[in-house]
């Protein structure tokens, strides 16, 4: 699970490199066809179809596609204009929003253990973004957004039946991706490549595929308790990166705050684990 989230940030740095170069309409399109075809084929080869889903599931899978949409949209307008590490940071708050936003829309039950966590761990999210301060960083926002609909995506996931296959999901994701963006591309307009940018695509492309088989082989040997926590290990790949490719050094907000929202975030999936052994 730490290579999976460290290819995550590796992909991730990619996407920041190509955020210089190219608009984000492009990086999604030529990366969603990519992941499209290679999630399709994996579909077909698996015989799973879109079709086998009821009309709930796939209302509920089509809203889950337009959140990932908004999430990836948000994600990267916001990555060039942010330290790599900051941004990771933000991104570490996603088990206390979801845990949140499970209590405010699903009714799920959070005794005032993880709801302390949850509140803890948003004054971290303040700490790194430092609204109202010279440090402020207006693309922090985009960044929370982001996480909002990466948030939404995985409570509208919650909903699914236990019948909804995870393959047609999936497909569903990559493809609304590639049509929003495939959508707008002609009005943002189209960016030459060159072979550097060429590279660092296929780069993305081929992180994110290795992320997916590692993420799916871990958690299918170990238990959900032991690999959750080692999501957090992208935050220091973040870091590396960051100070080795980009030239930044995160200061003491923004470390003060990723350790606020991992400790937060480890305890809440520490403490869920618990109660449901």
């Amino acid at each position: 699970m730490t290579a999976a989230y460290g290819l995550f940030a590796v992909n991730d740095s990619f996407l920041k490199g190509l955020g210089t170069d190219l608009s984000v309409w492009q990086i999604l399109f030529l990366r969603g066809v990519a992941v499209s075809v290679a999630m399709l084929a994996f579909m077909w080869w698996r015989g799973g179809r879109i079709r086998s889903l009821s009309r709930r599931d796939l209302a509920l899978a089509t809203g889950r596609a337009l959140a990932e949409a908004a999430a990836a949209v948000l994600f990267l307008s916001a990555l060039p204009h942010m330290p790599f590490a900051n941004i990771s940071a933000l991104q570490q708050a996603l088990p206390l929003t979801v845990t949140l936003a499970g209590v405010l829309f699903l009714r799920e039950h959070v005794g005032w253990r993880r709801g302390l966590a949850i509140g803890i761990g948003l004054f971290g999210v303040l700490v790194v973004v430092r609204p109202g301060t010279g440090g402020f960083n207006a693309w922090s926002l985009v960044a929370l957004g982001s996480v909002a609909c990466v948030t939404a995506r995985d409570i509208f996931a919650r909903m699914l039946s236990p019948e909804a296959a995870t393959l047609p999901v999936a497909a569903l994701s990559a493809m609304g991706i590639t049509i929003v963006s495939g959508a707008v591309l002609p009005f943002a307009g189209w960016d030459a490549m060159g072979a550097a940018d060429s590279a660092l695509l296929t780069g993305a492309v081929l992180a994110i595929f290795g992320a997916y088989i590692v993420s799916v082989s871990a958690m299918r040997v170990g238990e959900l308790g032991f690999v959750a926590p080692f999501r957090y290990a992208s935050l220091l790949v973040a870091v590396v990166v960051g100070f080795l490719f980009f030239a930044e050094t995160p200061d003491w907000p923004t470390v003060t705050g990723a350790a606020i929202i991992v400790g937060s975030g480890l305890y809440t999936i520490w403490r869920e684990q618990r109660l449901a052994a």
